[in-house]
């Protein structure tokens, strides 16, 4: 009996050793010096939600937190608004720890931030820097402007780099001059070239940048990255969510309230994830959404509906991001030596600035080195015979236009504005510049030309984001302008001119 006992005894003691060691522990707490210790005289933050990746807890009132150990790389706070995480001289905030490091708690300093409503993020498409070269290219194109900027944090979604993770340290540090805090998502050109299929594939990402499925709170907005690139055993990858993955976004959401703005920033567009209906399941349960991905190096907005597999009330915006790299840098260099990389759909590079008032936003792309308001490219002929008048159409590239959209043209300063008509076509200056690839493999002194000049263009693609229209019929011969108007979904109004002449 004595026996049965002491087994019974042994069993439940080394349960409950088991279950202690199951579970990680810390605390949430107020860094008031700032020194990322806690101090005595710190206490903690009730409320604030920390995650292993998969399971979600809210700390209690002293800050305290416990959570299972699921053998995941991380465990991370969610930034509470009106909180900051702190930040490493990268600007890269610092909102995870890894179990093997931590001793008997694993603690997590917030440090007192703003209560916005209203704020800026910057959003950074496919950097993708192959070599120091086009590092610079990054930071000469884009990142020197953006210095100064009212934004509150930026984050880059996805190919940070092209290939090379070794670059992780230079690009971030690059960026970091902006100021700001940056976060950062995994895209499929910043895998580690010797992981066999998903196992370790981001593990240089997480030395640079910590876990790459997380979320942090601003306002009134709520902002979950995603890594949804799933590599293959066999090679290649996939768009996928994990059921880690689906299971922390529910579990998070639980947590968040409904008038919140809920942003889900992933690589590749969630239309293109082989289980994204998984993911419509858990958004489509929530008013106020909206997705942004980059990786096509085209911009598009779309709407999201049953013909995708989504069943909500309304339609889901997903935004696919503009690139900063553009065209992948291809493209004639410039006088400051750095390629012009208009992406496939005539839409110049650059990135995007999202203006957040409560749970709405406002979504603008800028262009690279140009000015705020260079929003679209007209395209029509300089000179037009008077035969060819009622023949002749305009061509509008609106970069950032949508179905949504309101584009007009109006022919001199007092005539009436008329509607164009969206529709789907090539940038007839990217089928220009692509035509002159031919000339590109000439060589002078034994050097290539795209070498020296640029590389070649790939082929232009088709874009909605085009509107067109016939000129008037009754136009004089002479000197003419032509204004073209856009209206976007946001209520922004831009407009551009062109200057052509009726010939006899």
């Amino acid at each position: 009996m004595k026996t049965i006992v002491v087994l019974v005894l042994l069993s439940i003691s080394s349960s409950a050793m088991l279950l202690a060691q199951a579970n990680i522990s810390g605390f949430v707490y107020l860094d008031e010096n700032q020194n990322l210790v806690k101090d005595k005289k710190e206490s903690g933050i009730e409320g604030v939600l920390v995650s292993n990746g998969r399971d979600v807890v809210e700390t209690d009132a002293d800050g305290r937190w416990s959570i299972a150990d699921n053998g995941n790389s991380a465990v991370f706070v969610i930034q509470l608004a009106g909180y900051l995480v702190p930040s490493n001289n990268s600007k890269i905030p610092q909102h995870y720890s890894t179990p093997s490091n931590h001793q008997k708690t694993m603690n997590f300093p917030l440090w007192e931030g703003e209560e916005n409503h209203e704020f800026e993020a910057l959003f950074f498409g496919d950097t993708q820097a192959r070599g120091m070269k086009e590092v610079n290219y990054v930071t000469h194109d884009v990142v020197e402007e953006c210095i100064g900027s009212k934004a509150k944090f930026g984050v880059v979604l996805g190919d940070i780099v092209a290939d090379d993770p070794g670059l992780f340290d230079e690009i971030s540090a690059s960026i970091a001059q902006i100021g700001i805090p940056w976060y950062y998502v995994f895209g499929n050109h910043d895998y580690d070239r010797d992981a066999k299929g998903n196992a370790g594939a981001e593990d240089t990402f997480f030395k640079n940048f910590g876990p790459s499925t997380y979320a942090y709170e601003f306002g009134q907005v709520a902002f979950i990255s995603i890594n949804d690139v799933f590599y293959k055993e066999k090679g290649g990858y996939k768009g996928y969510f994990t059921e880690d993955q689906l299971s922390f976004v529910s579990n998070y959401l639980e947590h968040v309230p409904q008038e919140k703005l809920v942003v889900l920033m992933m690589h590749i567009p969630i239309v293109r994830c082989e289980n994204r209906e998984d993911m419509f399941r858990i958004l489509e349960k929530r008013k106020h959404t909206l997705s942004i991905a980059a990786h096509t190096h085209t911009l598009i907005n779309l709407f999201v509906d049953e013909s995708m597999g989504w069943k909500g009330s309304e339609p889901h915006h997903h935004f696919i991001n503009g690139t900063v790299s553009g065209s992948w840098w291809c493209g004639l260099k410039d006088e400051l030596g750095i390629p012009h990389a208009t992406m496939n759909d005539g839409t110049p590079n650059g990135y995007s600035t999202i203006k957040f008032d409560g749970n709405q936003y406002d979504i603008v792309y800028k262009a690279a080195r140009r000015p705020v308001d260079y929003q679209m490219n007209i395209y029509l002929p300089d000179d037009i015979s008077l035969a060819e008048l009622d023949t002749t159409q305009v061509l509008v590239n609106v970069f950032n236009g949508t179905e949504k959209s309101i584009v007009e043209m109006r022919i001199d300063q007092f005539g009436d504005w008329v509607p164009l008509s969206q529709t789907t076509s090539r940038d007839p200056a990217n089928w220009k510049m692509h035509e002159l690839n031919q000339y590109l493999d000439v060589e002078v002194d034994s050097i290539k030309l795209d070498v020296a000049l640029g590389w070649k263009m790939d082929k232009p693609q088709r874009s909605r984001h085009f509107w067109t229209g016939r000129l008037p019929k009754k136009l004089t011969i002479g000197t003419h302008q032509m204004a073209i108007k856009t209206k976007d979904m946001f209520g922004n109004i831009y407009q551009s001119h062109r200057i052509f002449r009726v010939i006899p």
